[in-house]
């Protein structure tokens, strides 16, 4: 398995979902609830039987519905296509009872749409607008930009808008990132060693870090309380953390793994906190807490830094914190494609090795309590 996501809609039990890759033809969706108090794994299985998942993410407003990037074989050639499912209504909302009965069948995904790529090719991932009510998603196929609008109930998804890389070489798009900022119209992309910012009104490049990483670029975030802090990683084992307004260099570069970097994640509450996953089979959580949005502990405004200049000089500035690793965790024996915070608890995630390992850890507790207190 690669393929991980939180079930965003759902904020009140912890849910991810998990695709799997199995080269045989039944593919499924894990649905995985964490029974917080029993510290109790749920899991529903749905079946996924067109091809094995590259990419699964859910919709914002909706908790049946989710999008899948998965493998099709046609005439002898590989083709990833994505599409649009509902789940059955049993089992959209989290916290559910595993059945008892374990010769229970599986149930299977209905579908709702397909974003057609066959004018645009690979299907890489498929984003949902983050603050919208489930009807836009942006897809990247190849080195195509798509947009879609997700008409009546989501059984039909028409292209409103797209655009596409142009330049020399191989042009394709790894993955990307839709801002929560900016009332939702820009969107962060990475193909090979760059990262690009997009505008989705007018679907113009409006920033381009290039090379940003001095290999591939694998994965993206943008930090949920700084809106022009964005997050990359990738095969150069380094996560860099970047101001869009001022590409040139990074802000921070950490350097913990010892293998490419497949996932990076600022977590939704507390920004100084983020998560890595690597094919060093590790998964970091570090304390970025110098460039967050509570440096000195506390929620600082871009304009508080720059005043501090004119406080009388006896006045000693509190110093910010110090970036350090908090943790790191070792119970995966295979490369780490996925890690995610949970969308209900903030001090949960998931990881996701290839193995097919799911592990579901917390912040350590002494931690909670100093961002907290």
């Amino acid at each position: 398995a690669r393929a991980l996501t939180p079930q965003t809609a759902e904020t009140d039990a912890i849910r991810f979902l998990v695709g799997t890759q199995s080269l045989r033809y039944d593919n499924q969706i894990h649905i995985i609830d964490f029974d917080d108090e029993n510290n109790i794994i749920n899991k529903n299985v749905l079946l996924h039987q067109v091809g094995e998942i590259w990419h699964i993410s859910t919709s914002p407003a909706d908790k049946g519905v989710l999008a899948t990037c998965y493998n099709k074989t046609s005439d002898s050639k590989v083709m990833t296509c994505a599409a649009v499912w509902r789940m059955p209504k049993e089992l959209e909302s989290g916290s559910h009872e595993s059945p008892d009965d374990s010769s229970s069948s599986a149930q299977t995904l209905e579908l709702l749409c397909h974003l057609d790529n066959t004018a645009h090719g690979n299907m890489a991932c498929v984003m949902w607008e983050p603050m919208g009510d489930g009807k836009k998603i942006i897809s990247l196929a190849d080195n195509n930009i798509l947009l879609w609008d997700l008409q009546e109930s989501s059984a039909k998804a028409v292209l409103s808008s797209s655009a596409a890389l142009e330049g020399k070489g191989q042009l394709k798009f790894t993955s990307g990132r839709w801002s929560p900022h900016h009332n939702c119209t820009q969107i962060a992309t990475a193909n090979d060693t760059n990262v690009r910012g997009w505008d989705t009104r007018s679907m113009r490049q409006i920033y381009c870090i290039e090379n940003a990483h001095g290999q591939l670029v694998r994965d993206l975030d943008f930090n949920p309380n700084k809106q022009y802090y964005l997050a990359s990683c990738g095969d150069d084992c380094k996560v860099k953390f970047w101001d869009t307004r001022n590409v040139t260099e990074p802000v921070k570069t950490l350097e913990e793994h010892s293998h490419w970097v497949w996932n990076v994640r600022y977590n939704h509450s507390h920004d100084q906190l983020i998560l890595t996953g690597s094919s060093d089979s590790r998964v970091i959580l570090s304390n970025m807490v110098s460039i967050s949005s509570e440096p000195f502990g506390h929620m600082v405004d871009d304009d508080e830094l720059s005043d501090q200049e004119d406080q009388h000089q006896e006045e000693k500035v509190k110093e910010p914190a110090q970036d350090s690793v908090i943790a790191t965790y070792e119970e995966h024996e295979d490369s780490v494609y996925a890690v995610e915070w949970s969308s209900a608890d903030p001090w949960l995630f998931a990881s996701l090795s290839y193995d097919g390992r799911l592990v579901i850890n917390r912040v350590p507790r002494a931690l909670k309590y100093h961002i907290l207190l």
